[in-house]
């Protein structure tokens, strides 16, 4: 099959590129490449698909509709999974324009490419940062999302809803599927794994912020690209309302469209991750305790029965599994015995 992917420099693009390339589908692969964090080992990561001969790149920015059409168009892809976006929650604080043009306009240039060229399946990266205010735990795909807590999550809600419009006018087969703090080897350097190993190692202090009293659903990036290619070999339908019965099922009643949370449902507290950071590094963290920053929430943690239900998996890495195939990735990737 063929696939189109946005972002597939980034974290998540990259694995799931590779892992489609070593299955023998064709990937073509389009990222801007931003400055955002270190484009070298954007450059990296991008260098080890070059390696596939099925893997096409194009260097763009998806607010450079034009652009991005021809390419969409040029390659009639079987599926278009959309993981390009502007990323953080703080950093949109500081830069909300960033948002705006990347994850606004840059949806909405995408869309309009899937609208032309007409995929047997469309998937949307989203984001557990859409529950937002949401008290109610777990957080389920049916939740109502109408308090986000910052402009990336506000971005991300919007770009869902826009998906929905279009699956709705053109019969476009979409899911949205959002992440929980993903993690693993490759990852990006403004997450809290990467800052708190390379920290740790310096012999440098590490800011644990809400005083140490948050958890997070943590997915393991294996696990995610698993969940995201089962997900794309079952695109919804117009005439399936709800799977096996099940009340929670994201399905709209008006477009062949469904959101679906991929993560475990089991999450880890925050100084628990810290302690499986220390174990595996065999160092000690000196630790500054801080309050919880502007756009946080507490805690995150998915019901994974949709999931579950769709695909017959939900992810299973312990946090031990996971930090330990990151410590031995960046310690290889620095240079570092």
């Amino acid at each position: 099959m063929k696939y189109f992917v946005t972002g597939a420099a980034g974290f998540v693009g990259f694995h799931l590129c590779r892992s489609l390339l070593a299955d023998g589908h064709e990937v073509y692969g389009f990222d801007g490449m931003t400055q955002y964090y270190d484009p070298a080992l954007k450059r990296a990561r991008l260098d080890q698909l070059l390696d596939y001969s099925r893997f096409v790149w194009t260097r763009g920015m998806l607010e450079d509709r034009e652009r991005l059409l021809a390419e969409v168009e040029g390659a009639q892809p079987d599926v278009v999974v959309h993981l390009a976006a502007q990323a953080g929650v703080r950093y949109s604080i500081d830069h909300p324009e960033s948002y705006i043009q990347s994850n606004l306009v840059g949806t909405a240039n995408v869309l309009e490419a899937v609208r032309r060229t007409n995929p047997s399946h469309f998937l949307f990266a989203s984001t557990s940062s859409v529950y937002g205010g949401n008290t109610k735990i777990p957080f389920s795909e049916t939740d109502p999302t109408r308090q986000p807590l910052s402009l990336y999550a506000a971005t991300k809600q919007s770009g869902e809803a826009m998906s929905h419009s279009y699956s709705h006018l053109f019969n476009i087969p979409t899911t949205c599927f959002r992440f929980f703090t993903v993690y693993g080897p490759w990852g990006r350097p403004d997450m809290a794994l990467f800052k708190f190993v390379e920290k740790i190692e310096n012999g440098e202090p590490i800011q644990i912020y809400g005083d140490g009293r948050m958890s997070r659903d943590f997915t393991y990036i294996d696990d995610l690209v698993k969940g995201i290619r089962l997900l794309a070999e079952r695109p919804p339908a117009t005439d399936e309302p709800c799977v096996r019965g099940d009340t929670r099922d994201s399905v709209s009643a008006n477009a062949p469209w469904r959101i679906v949370n991929i993560a475990g449902g089991r999450p880890v507290g925050l100084l628990e991750f810290v302690d499986a950071i220390e174990r595996s590094l065999g160092i000690e963290a000196v630790r500054e305790f801080h309050p919880m920053q502007p756009g946080d929430v507490r805690d995150t943690r998915a019901d994974a029965g949709l999931l579950s239900a769709l695909t017959g998996f939900v992810p299973t890495t312990t946090i031990d599994e996971g930090v330990d195939a990151f410590v031995q990735w960046f310690r290889s990737y620095r240079g570092r015995p």
